[in-house]
């Protein structure tokens, strides 16, 4: 029998540096920034307000409340962070942990460019996601205000290979989507619209209403509005009637349970 391979560990030991230290008691706590004597530009506060009323638990919109801040500040700055934490009364330390394990947030100043992510993960990466990355970066090669990267996984298997575009998710891709996206971009149109994951057809009756699917028409709203439960007539039509489901006979029974 072979012997398994060793797992690779760090060169000090299996743990990230630091596990073991004790805490410093002698610190004060961490404690929230004080609205009152925090300004927060009124259209980012608007933003944080909007995100923390979509959840139960208020620490739940960290992500777009950081996302918003990261779009007026250029990143997530110490004072973009304040901010968010006054707004949403947590504390910076809390954002920072957040800001720092996600690859979409920045904590570091960096020159405004346009993000292409490609996704490679599973099911992107059998789908051809390898080729689809090397292609998006020759298209965007010379191209500083382009930033393309690979990530392993945005989280759209049902479009796959597919990337997110400046936070646009555009999918199923092909080999000669990169150009086409790049020159996008770069003419400051919408990213592949025929391919984006927004007008794809929703089981919400109400999504994308001017979207470009042949659902998505006067006649299909009217009836989507009239039904409240999607275009159920529109798919019936397509589809047909569905087949009656056969049932296997039941035993009788004597009223006991076995």
């Amino acid at each position: 029998m072979t012997p398994p391979r060793p797992v690779p560990r760090f060169g000090h030991g299996s743990r990230v540096p630091g596990w073991d230290d004790s805490v410093d008691l002698s610190k004060p706590p961490a404690t929230t920034p004080d609205p009152a004597t925090t300004p927060v530009p009124a259209d980012l506060r608007r933003e944080i307000d909007a995100a923390m009323a979509k959840y139960p638990d208020r620490r739940s919109a960290a992500i777009p409340a950081l996302h918003a801040a990261q779009a007026v500040h250029g990143y997530c700055s110490p004072l973009a962070i304040d901010q968010v934490a006054a707004v949403m009364g947590v504390t910076p330390a809390y954002l920072t942990s957040v800001a720092t394990f996600y690859d979409m947030l920045e904590t570091d100043p960096r020159p405004k460019h346009d993000d292409v992510y490609v996704c490679t993960n599973i099911s992107c990466s059998l789908l051809g996601a390898d080729e689809l990355f090397d292609a998006m970066v020759a298209a965007a090669a010379g191209d500083a205000h382009v930033h393309v990267s690979s990530f392993e996984c945005l989280g759209a298997c049902d479009i796959a290979p597919m990337a997110s575009v400046n936070g646009e998710y555009v999918g199923p891709l092909t080999t000669e989507d990169p150009a086409q996206i790049i020159e996008d971009l770069r003419a400051g149109r919408p990213v592949l619209a025929d391919k984006q994951i927004r007008y794809r057809l929703s089981v919400d009756p109400g999504a994308n209403p001017e979207g470009p699917h042949e659902f998505t028409t006067p006649d299909h709203r009217r009836r989507t509005d009239r039904a409240g439960v999607g275009d159920l007539e529109a798919v019936t039509d397509r589809l047909g009637p569905s087949a009656p489901v056969e049932r296997p006979p039941q035993p009788p029974t004597d009223g006991t349970d076995r």
